[in-house]
């Protein structure tokens, strides 16, 4: 079930660097950091990325406010491929 993410990584510093996206295609108020947890998991198991914004939570707190979503995916999918190299 979809809902409002409560995750201490709202309010995590490393989204800062994360893009601002009112975007629709990118997961418009989408949390980042479930965004970012969705692309480790993939990356660390050696998926093709696939970005799947309608599985994240909402989000419209902390840091992760107005961060495009599909940034953080990719973040988290390129820290994953990094652990299996």
């Amino acid at each position: 079930m979809i809902q409002i993410c409560d995750k201490d990584h709202r309010d995590d510093p490393m989204f800062i660097v994360l893009p601002i996206s009112q975007a629709h295609g990118d997961g418009r108020h989408k949390c980042a950091g479930c965004a970012y947890d969705q692309g480790l998991i993939d990356g660390t198991q050696g998926l093709e990325p696939n970005f799947r914004p309608d599985d994240l939570n909402w989000s419209q707190a902390g840091v992760v406010r107005h961060k495009s979503a599909l940034a953080g995916y990719m973040m988290g999918y390129v820290d994953g491929l990094r652990t299996i190299v």
